[in-house]
């Protein structure tokens, strides 16, 4: 007997069957024997029941049951209720919707799809500024100064300076600090020439390589090797410090040494220890707060060359060098004026910024790849001052300062070499005039260390903050044949050279270091020398030392004769009258600003207490009539 389907009504349905009250609820009627056909029919079938039927009635619990009977059989007989299947059914019934509705869409809308999120989550994630560069119709952002009001070095100097008060615009293929970082590193486009190496020999039995590149050296790129400066010689020089694990063959470094070769100047490099081919001959390593290289290379260059200006160009760990070094130095410094790229300032944000996102530990794991493989370049002097172990499998700059730079440096913890080392304690100190160039997107050294109001205090430094650039790059043009900071700094430089505002050494009466980051984690684990510095070794001799025994400097031109020269630095002692005559006149006018504190302080106290004096008189008044005579209280 096949099964017969009828569409039944409200009123045809039996009493005790009635599941919902709306009119037209479906109920298909087959015969017993055909009951279990019914239900795998309308299992394989589902599409076509859902096309013959309203779906709302036939995918709701409360609408849906199934009934069997013969043509025999009245409409009272049983039925099947199948109202657990449409519970299911009903779960799994939009998904399956869902899933044919995706497969009607082509893959090639797939694939567009997934390049256009490719793109917009790429672009974000590299800090792309191209679409930005484009709505400004590719005229660049403007570069942000930060100076003193009544600065002298911004009024007279920077406000001629045509090119700070420009524009600056990325390369338009390199519109990402990242890109422009990394084609810095691996491509650079460094002019070629070739530097004369001088090596002087420090006190400690250090050796540092000084790289020099005079200005008779650069015609249309040639190297003439003309014979060395003249004692008399009136041509500015210009000492490069590079950044961390660089050297003179840096492609940056070559850019601006070049350039202000170029311009007429003589330009000197002063490579980190261990750097630039040379060993380590003693146990002194250099770090991101160890001044005392740069402090005597340049008093040993105004020595040799006393007429010639000194001027003084540091890049990242090398900017922080030079500033603290700056700093510390105060009017002491013969340095002329100075500029400082892209600074890290403040060592602690910098380590917490580093780790922070994923692409910024890319440049975390390459800087300590770099440290690493200098370790390994001086592996024997290492593995016995520090941590071999650790070294080698340091994979974070923290890392490598935690088992090389700590131990070596003698400091108690990863946090107390950068707070002591940061430049950014450093700044209310500086006395030359300073141009600190910084990227906001610098993505090595935040903007977040930058102290915009200690330079904004300082008279002498101005802070000029490109919106775009990298780190150490600022490429432009169609083609990235030039680096923007280079152009700035020449016209900085040129500009001061001319001007009267070139700082010129004050002779001091002492000796001693005055520096605000002298209170910073001085505790008995840090080997403190007299004038502030950390000392390397535990058996370095003071700063003081030094003077009283200068060293030999020995220096060895390539291209010349080797000669030797024994330089010796006649330097006074300092007399302990001079120093206590300094100190009373200070302890002087601390006790004139004592005693105008102490007065205005008895003022203030008669003042504030008055009423509580009249207050107490009016509470005590009994008390008083039996003390004081009569005569004076009806006064």
């Amino acid at each position: 007997m096949m099964p017969i389907y009828k569409f039944l009504t409200e009123d045809e349905l039996p009493a005790d069957e009635l599941v919902a009250k709306q009119k037209g609820a479906l109920h298909l009627c087959p015969s017993p024997s055909q009951s279990n056909l019914l239900l795998t029919n309308i299992q394989t079938n589902i599409h076509f029941l859902g096309s013959c039927i309203n779906p709302n009635y036939l995918f709701k619990p409360t609408h849906f049951s199934c009934s069997y009977r013969s043509r025999s059989q009245s409409p009272s007989s049983s039925h099947m209720d199948f109202s657990s299947f449409t519970d299911r059914s009903s779960s799994l019934y939009p998904y399956h919707l869902l899933f044919n509705a995706l497969s009607l869409i082509p893959f090639s809308h797939y694939f567009f799809a997934f390049a256009v999120f490719s793109f917009v989550f790429l672009y974000n994630f590299f800090e792309f500024h191209f679409f930005s560069d484009l709505f400004l119709r590719f005229r660049g952002s403007p570069i942000g100064l930060t100076y003193h009001p009544s600065s002298p070095i911004y009024n007279d100097v920077v406000s001629h300076c045509r090119i700070l008060h420009g524009r600056y615009l990325a390369t338009p293929w390199l519109s990402s600090p990242h890109f422009q970082t990394c084609f810095l590193n691996f491509f650079g486009r460094p002019p070629a020439f070739s530097y004369r190496r001088q090596i002087y020999h420090a006190s400690d039995g250090g050796t540092i390589a000084l790289d020099w590149l005079m200005h008779s050296d650069v015609s249309g790129g040639r190297c003439l090797m003309n014979n060395a400066i003249s004692k008399d010689d009136t041509t500015p020089i210009v000492v490069v410090i590079p950044g961390l694990t660089s050297d003179s063959a840096a492609a940056y470094v070559k850019h601006i040494v070049f350039n202000m070769a170029k311009r007429g100047w003589n330009v000197v490099v002063s490579n980190h220890r261990g750097l630039g081919g040379v060993s380590i001959t003693s146990d002194c390593f250099y770090n991101a707060g160890w001044t005392e290289d740069i402090r005597v290379v340049i008093n040993y260059l105004h020595h040799e060359y006393p007429k010639a200006p000194l001027f003084a160009v540091g890049t990242s760990i090398g900017a922080n060098v030079l500033v603290k070094y700056l700093g510390e130095d105060g009017e002491r410094t013969h340095v002329a004026g100075a500029v400082a790229l892209c600074n890290p300032w403040d060592l602690m944000i910098g380590d917490r910024f580093i780790c922070r996102r994923l692409v910024q530990k890319f440049y975390d794991r390459a800087l300590a790849i770099g440290l690493q493989g200098y370790a390994k370049l001086h592996e024997t002097r290492f593995a016995r001052l520090a941590n071999w172990e650790g070294i080698k499998k340091s994979r974070s700059i923290r890392d490598f300062d935690n088992h090389a730079t700590c131990h070596v440096g003698k400091f108690e913890t990863v946090d107390t070499y950068y707070r002591y080392c940061s430049s950014s304690y450093y700044v209310g100190n500086v006395s030359v005039p300073l141009l600190c160039i910084s990227a906001l997107d610098d993505p090595v050294c935040t903007r977040e260390a930058i102290p915009w109001d200690e330079c904004r205090a300082n008279k002498h430094i101005v802070l000029a903050t490109p919106k775009h650039g990298g780190h150490l790059a600022f490429f432009e043009g169609l083609t990235a044949s030039g680096l923007w900071w280079v152009r700035a700094v020449d016209e900085f430089l040129l500009v001061l050279h001319s001007g009267p505002h070139m700082h010129v050494q004050k002779e001091e009466t002492s000796s001693l270091h005055s520096s605000e980051g002298t209170s910073i984690d001085q505790g008995p684990y840090v080997n403190i020398a007299e004038d502030g510095m950390v000392a390397a070794m535990s058996g370095e001799q003071t700063r003081g030392q030094v003077e009283e025994h200068p060293s030999e400097a020995r220096s060895d031109f390539v291209s010349e004769k080797a000669r030797t020269s024994e330089q010796h630095t006649d330097i006074q002692d300092v007399k302990f009258s001079n120093v206590t005559a300094t100190v009373r006149r200070c302890l002087n006018q601390v006790s004139r600003q004592n005693q105008r504190s102490v007065w205005m302080l008895t003022l203030i106290a008669i003042v504030t207490s008055w009423p509580l004096l009249g207050s107490a008189f009016i509470f005590y008044r009994k008390k008083l009539r039996k003390i004081l005579p009569a005569t004076l209280i009806r006064r």
